[in-house]
């Protein structure tokens, strides 16, 4: 019997999933250490989740942005070579990034362990070896904005802030909506840059990873429209007696100021 792993699990393969693993490990160690011995199970899910989100975009797709930007190969120009500009696989005709026409960007250029792990993904999905615009448009807001927006939520779950939930929505609807806009036109077209041909690729690089950002989001919605509705429920019923505590209570501190 052959011992040798299938073609499409490669050094890299492992180290990807080892890493989103370890990334996973250090969200639940965090959780251990930050969140108080009593937190629910709900409060703990929904820490572990965003620590992991925030490390995913900080860490991975942060490196995925660094090589569209500064992975890159050329096309020198002279006596002995052509000067029609380089022609990318993943931009439209005469558009050129960064405005750059002699340049390729992106991880299928780069050399570093981050650049092997994109390049890995693009097996299943080859935009991201590259320079899609959409994609990288979308990463853009994903780092600089989801990454830190995660780790504010994690913060908000350690001081037990009331407005964690409508940064925690604010947050699911933008995930949802960046799921949307990367595989919508791509399903729209044929899904031409989509390989599905083997169990790893189509399950678990292109389903797993990428509808983990579908479910979390869609039950985080769910639990705050439960929430917030609740509140105003609870609100509307006892509105005249909380306003009733609210002057008595009023009234207490103009006392005791007046002493």
């Amino acid at each position: 019997m052959s011992s040798q792993l299938p073609e499409f699990i490669s050094a890299t393969t492992i180290f990807s999933l080892l890493a989103t693993i370890a990334i996973l490990a250090a969200a639940y160690g965090a959780s251990l250490a930050l969140l108080p011995k009593n937190a629910s199970t709900k409060i703990r899910v929904l820490f572990i989740w965003h620590a992991f989100d925030s490390l995913i975009h900080l860490i991975l797709e942060a490196s995925f942005l660094y090589n569209c930007f500064y992975s890159y190969t050329t096309k020198s120009s002279g006596l002995w070579q052509s000067n029609e500009a380089f022609v990318s696989p993943y931009l439209p005709p005469n558009v050129y990034f960064l405005g750059h026409t002699d340049r390729m960007y992106g991880a299928d250029w780069g050399t570093g362990p981050f650049s092997a792990l994109w390049r890995e993904y693009a097996k299943a999905d080859r935009r991201w070896g590259g320079s899609d615009l959409t994609v990288i448009s979308l990463e853009l807001l994903t780092v600089l904005i989801g990454g830190p927006l995660a780790a504010f939520i994690c913060y908000c779950l350690i001081k037990q802030r009331p407005d964690m939930w409508f940064w925690a929505t604010v947050l699911a609807t933008g995930e949802l909506y960046g799921g949307f806009m990367t595989f919508v036109p791509e399903f729209l077209t044929g899904n031409p840059n989509l390989d599905t041909t083997n169990f790893m690729y189509l399950w678990v690089y292109l389903f797993f990873f990428n509808t983990l950002w579908v479910w979390l989001p869609l039950w985080i919605l769910w639990e705050a429209y439960g929430r917030i509705s609740n509140n105003a429920l609870f609100i509307q019923r006892n509105g005249a007696a909380l306003r009733s505590l609210d002057e008595q209570r009023r009234g207490e501190n103009d006392g005791k100021k007046r002493k």
